[in-house]
């Protein structure tokens, strides 16, 4: 890839009337439940302070599913948008597409290679050319709980998965509902990635989900696995089919559920409610999972738009990896930094936990990228595997079927 020269100039004039200004940067991403998009203003208002415009681009959907499909369509008519929040794969397929700008003499100037754990830049980066600057880390692992609901059935914070169950079942005698959950692939996925995480260990999340071993895939405990899943299926109410993510995470913040297994940025839920953190709302691995992370990483790739990243490019890129607004932003979105080198005092208790366990666990080599959000297998492979789970969470295959879908969906789309 070509190496790039650019500036910094923050303004520039005005176009034909009616038009996009030279200084807007146009932003397509998925941000835009309650929590998510008091993040984004973070990063808007440190844009203005630049003098540069933001056109808001929000294409509804967690996962970055549909985002995606309309990115396709942009690209394809030759209108794609100045930047674009990606995950995992997705940048990785666009990089070698020749769509992206080269980042690297940003990364260079702002030292990027040694704040960004590898894990991270795997997806970061390209032929060892930087074309992506993450926003922040996210970690898929948790369990968020209802305080209250908790110490009103006795619940201590589970350890273990019998620990788990055992709540659960406290949860259900007592009428609540005791997995807040929504019935979207994604979502079905994420579940799918702490438990095979809890029941097989790193090993084995490293051999199915990352180096997609057919044996391992096909083992008895990929059956141990999927048993859980039909398990877990017993606790979540009758409501859940297309439920979105935010909706199942105001159950527990309404007091109606007891837990929910999602991402961290279901925190962010629970802050712009006006909870904190250990009072009124607990923030734990789920259980089994204590030593690793799951994680994702929201990053914003910049389109080309020429010969060279405009100012306006580089302005954004800038901004996100800068030390003062990876802390503004994360800390209201709910995830850590992408930064190993900072003071997150100013972060919640769950945010320190979690940065603290993000570094741990890039330093022990137990940062494993999320197969529920891109970040362990291409996305053909991820997708297939998500028909085999969401059948299975909905009872079309039993646990013996579903193993061997799996595995067939693997070999075909690998």
């Amino acid at each position: 890839m070509r190496r790039l020269t650019m500036t910094m100039t923050a303004t520039a004039a005005l176009m034909t009337a009616g038009m996009t200004h030279a200084a807007d940067v146009e932003v397509l991403h998925w941000w835009t439940a309650g929590g998510e998009a008091a993040a984004l203003n973070v990063l808007k208002e440190d844009l203005a302070g630049q003098g540069i415009g933001w056109e808001d681009m929000p294409v509804a959907g967690g996962g970055g599913t549909q985002a995606m499909t309309v990115l396709r369509a942009r690209v394809t008519s030759g209108n794609a948008p100045t930047a674009v929040q990606m995950l995992g794969f997705d940048i990785t397929d666009w990089a070698k597409e020749g769509a992206l700008a080269n980042l690297n003499d940003i990364a260079a100037e702002n030292g990027w290679d040694e704040v960004v754990p590898a894990a991270l830049q795997k997806f970061s980066k390209y032929d060892g050319e930087w074309v992506a600057a993450p926003v922040n880390v996210h970690s898929t692992n948790w369990v968020w709980a209802d305080k209250s609901l908790m110490d009103e059935l006795g619940i201590d914070q589970p350890q273990t998965w019998d620990d788990f169950i055992a709540a659960l079942d406290k949860a259900k005698e007592a009428g609540l509902t005791p997995l807040a959950h929504g019935g979207q692939a994604w979502q079905d996925g994420t579940l799918f990635d702490a438990v095979l995480l809890a029941t097989g260990g790193p090993d084995f999340y490293q051999k199915t989900m990352i180096d997609l071993d057919p044996e391992a895939l096909g083992s008895d405990t990929m059956k141990q696995v999927f048993d859980r899943m039909g398990v877990l299926r017993g606790y979540v109410d009758d409501n859940f089919s297309g439920r979105d993510w935010n909706l199942a995470t105001a159950m527990v913040i309404n007091d109606e559920a007891v837990f929910q297994m999602m991402g961290d940025w279901a925190k962010g839920e629970f802050l712009n409610a006006g909870q904190t953190p250990g009072e009124d709302f607990l923030c734990f691995r789920f259980p089994d999972t204590q030593e690793q992370v799951l994680f994702n990483s929201d990053q914003f790739a910049m389109f080309s738009q020429g010969d060279a990243v405009s100012d306006e490019q580089a302005a954004l890129a800038t901004a996100i990896m800068s030390p003062g607004f990876q802390i503004a932003f994360n800390k209201v979105k709910g995830s850590v930094p992408a930064r190993t080198d900072l003071d997150v005092g100013e972060l919640d208790a769950c945010g320190q936990q979690g940065y603290e366990e993000f570094k741990a666990a890039a330093s022990s080599g137990n940062l494993f990228g999320s197969f529920a959000h891109g970040h362990a297998n291409p996305a053909g492979v991820k997708n297939a595997m998500y028909d085999v789970i969401t059948a299975h969470f909905n009872g079309e295959y039993d646990s013996e079927t579903a193993v061997e879908e799996l595995v067939t969906a693997v070999e075909i789309n690998m």
